[in-house]
């Protein structure tokens, strides 16, 4: 598996199932984007203002490109997001 089929078939919890990164579609990422923009505040929930703001370039990216789900992005776009969506965690494992 290629580190983009990797990234893409990772899942991602989302309306209250797991569903690969990759099937994501505009929709669902921006109510990703808007979910994690509302639970920025003050004290250590500011740290959730760099993940947020990368699902909102992800959106922008997505509308660009005229594209339904994040699958169809072109790869180089989706392995630069990755580590700041958190869907490839920094460092490139939670371990």
């Amino acid at each position: 598996m290629t580190p983009l089929e990797a990234v893409l078939a990772t899942p991602i919890a989302i309306d209250g199932t797991q569903q690969a990164f990759g099937a994501f579609t505009v929709e669902q990422v921006r109510a990703r984007a808007g979910e994690l923009k509302a639970a920025v505040g003050f004290g250590p929930t500011i740290r959730v203002a760099p993940v947020a703001l990368a699902w909102r370039e992800l959106e922008i990216a997505l509308d660009r490109a005229g594209v339904a789900t994040v699958g169809e992005l072109d790869g180089d776009s989706i392995l630069a997001l990755a580590p700041k969506l958190w869907v490839l965690p920094p460092g490139g494992s939670l371990l």
